[in-house]
């Protein structure tokens, strides 16, 4: 009689297959959600930039803070409707995270030190002119944040945490989302194979630590200085693009692989190596510190 009772009383577990169907219905979901927010939010902000005559690089911190709350929004629609789960769940939590936000942007400066100061060493990069303006500066700024923040919240804290809760290996997680993060960027400006292979790299770099600490603000904090010293600082294009004036104005002798060319940085073999190194070293220190700073482990109610 006992056994017939626990027999009824057992839970059966859904299969491995079934929990990973779930996760990817619930991600796919997530991009639509987050498109169509984002799309609605965009055409609302259309018309009061008309008006004003607000255009350039404010008129971009503008729609991309559509995007942020598009982003936000679908996220937090899930995590409420779907998994019941609160939206600090993300990992946006800055408590204890100053270390995280310092080494985020040490791998950024690193990374672009030895990468520039090599290119302009090989004299695949020529400094042009030298332009400052504290107001340009202040709003790339700005506008990389946000950058940072939307990608971040959406490949990082929705995707890779939902492949994370479903039991994923962190590795193949953080493999796929940052596959996903590439895809996204297909239809940028002169996209190529090496540029996919380098914002595969930069995706699985950025969160190399998230899958240790499901925490976002190593991650934030790196990809807010990636962009805006690749771009706004350095000069080179951004993903294939370029938006408002730059502290430095570069020439490239011949656009190639080594320099990236109208791709940048990002489409540049020598950025492929230093990721593969920074990727390496911090995977190894996150590992050998993980028992230091356990990951919040994430209920999946039912």
């Amino acid at each position: 009689m006992e056994s017939m009772n626990e027999d009824a009383n057992t839970v059966k577990e859904p299969s491995k297959l079934v929990t990973y169907l779930v996760v990817s219905v619930k991600i796919t979901v997530y991009i639509f959600l987050m498109l169509g927010f984002t799309g609605i939010l965009a055409a609302v902000c259309i018309k009061p930039l008309s008006f004003f005559k607000i255009s350039g690089i404010l008129e971009e911190v503008v729609m991309q803070s559509a995007f942020l709350a598009g982003s936000f929004l679908a996220a937090w629609f899930l995590l409420k409707n779907w998994d019941r789960l609160p939206i600090a769940n993300l990992g946006l939590s800055l408590k204890g995270r100053a270390k995280d936000i310092f080494w985020g942007t040490f791998v950024a400066l690193a990374i672009y030190a030895v990468g520039f100061g090599i290119l302009y060493a090989m004299g695949e990069v020529e400094i042009a002119a030298v332009h400052f303006s504290a107001y340009d500066l202040l709003l790339s700024w700005i506008l990389m944040l946000l950058v940072a923040l939307t990608e971040e919240i959406a490949f990082r804290g929705f995707v890779l945490g939902h492949l994370l809760t479903a039991g994923v290996n962190r590795f193949v997680a953080l493999f796929l989302s940052s596959a996903l993060f590439s895809l996204m960027h297909i239809f940028n400006p002169n996209f190529s194979l090496i540029a996919f292979l380098n914002i595969l790299l930069a995706g699985i770099l950025i969160g190399s630590t998230y899958i240790y600490t499901r925490n976002l603000w190593f991650a934030i904090a790196l990809h807010l200085f990636w962009n805006w010293l690749q771009g706004p600082i350095l000069g080179f294009e951004v993903s294939g693009g370029r938006l408002g004036g730059t502290l430095l104005s570069l020439e490239l002798p011949e656009e190639n692989i080594i320099n990236g060319g109208t791709f940048g940085f990002e489409g540049s073999i020598l950025c492929t190596a230093l990721m593969i190194i920074a990727i390496v070293i911090t995977l190894k220190l996150q590992d050998k510190f993980r028992t230091r700073r356990p990951p919040q482990c994430r209920v999946q109610k039912t």
